[in-house]
């Protein structure tokens, strides 16, 4: 059920992705000034709407404004657009009456119940189709929903903050987005930069994911960050932003064995042309199938040798093997 399962997102910390916690960490110029607008909207309760590319840490964005505004004792409500099928989203978001529908056996309270007296995140946004727009619309504007098969409004007291990582400006020029939902929703719009435009925060984030990823691992095997790897990561320009470096520094603690994470345990493509094209939304995917395209090119410039492909990838015979057997390349 998705209400529950937004209910127990609500939970302190359990919104925020869990890799990030509840820090938006940097002392760039540019997070301070996110930081400084973040305790601004805070204490409003105009509609915001955050921008940025995937992996930048909007949801993170949103659970911190809710939580630093009047509303923080009241749920925090975070829902995925683009993850609701179209058929469902009705009875997600305004709930349903017992026998309204086939299936429908019981009461049921939408999301904007569920977040009542709160705030209501609805990120990837731009995925409502057309006739959820004029809907979400309506609720917004009159302040009540009417459950399906219900015959009276329900008076709703929510804050709407919304996300997502696609030009809304743009979908509204091209007859995708409603204008009239776009401008209630954009009263204030904060933006997330992308990580490579503050390169000087990676040290600090680097050191907090790598603490973090190796709390239970004992002393004598953990593995800090080599200077070489450092520069590496302050030079790479991060498609996929914190996401990516998260993904990138996971993969490399598992498959490292020196005694420090070097930058060939990084395993960088030389540049953006060596990632195959992938949508942004699917992270974790776009960096298998970029470490894939690796092996897959080793073992065609070694005719197969496993173990001379180990060599060109600079990874053990051992760390090949696991490779393999992930990706199930024979």
């Amino acid at each position: 059920n998705l209400v529950n399962s937004a209910m127990k997102l609500s939970a302190p910390h359990a919104g925020i992705d869990r890799r990030s916690r509840d820090q938006l960490l940097g002392e760039s110029a540019v997070m301070c000034q996110v930081r400084s607008t973040i305790a601004k909207l805070a204490r409003s309760q105009a509609p915001v709407y955050i921008s940025g590319e995937s992996g930048t840490g909007k949801e993170l964005v949103a659970q911190l404004i809710h939580q630093k505004g009047p509303r923080a004792e009241k749920p925090f409500i975070p829902v995925n657009c683009g993850a609701i099928p179209t058929e469902l989203m009705e009875s997600e978001f305004f709930g349903h009456k017992k026998g309204s529908f086939t299936g429908a056996v019981s009461d049921k309270q939408g999301l904007f119940q569920a977040a009542q007296g709160g705030t209501l995140f609805l990120d990837e946004i731009a995925e409502l189709p057309m006739h959820m727009q004029v809907k979400l619309l309506r609720a917004i504007q009159e302040k009540a929903i009417r459950p399906i098969g219900g015959h009276q409004e329900i008076p709703i007291d929510v804050r709407i903050l919304s996300a997502t990582h696609k030009d809304l400006a743009i979908k509204v020029k091209n007859d995708e987005f409603r204008q009239d939902l776009f401008y209630r929703i954009n009263v204030i719009n904060i933006t997330v930069p992308p990580l490579r435009d503050r390169s000087e925060d990676i040290p600090q984030l680097v050191e907090h994911i790598l603490n973090r990823l190796q709390s239970d691992i004992v002393a004598e095997k953990q593995h800090p960050l080599s200077d070489d790897a450092m520069q590496a990561l302050q030079h790479y320009p991060f498609s996929g932003n914190v996401r990516e470096l998260e993904n990138i520094l996971e993969r490399a603690i598992a498959l490292c064995e020196g005694a420090y994470i070097g930058k060939h345990d990084l395993h960088l493509p030389d540049s953006d042309h060596d990632l195959p094209e992938t949508d942004t939304n699917d992270l974790d995917h776009a960096l298998d199938n970029r470490e894939r395209l690796m092996i897959t090119k080793a073992l065609e410039n070694s005719r197969y040798n496993k173990t001379a492909a180990a060599k060109l990838l600079g990874i053990s015979y051992r760390a090949l093997r696991y490779r393999l057997k992930k990706y199930n390349i024979e």
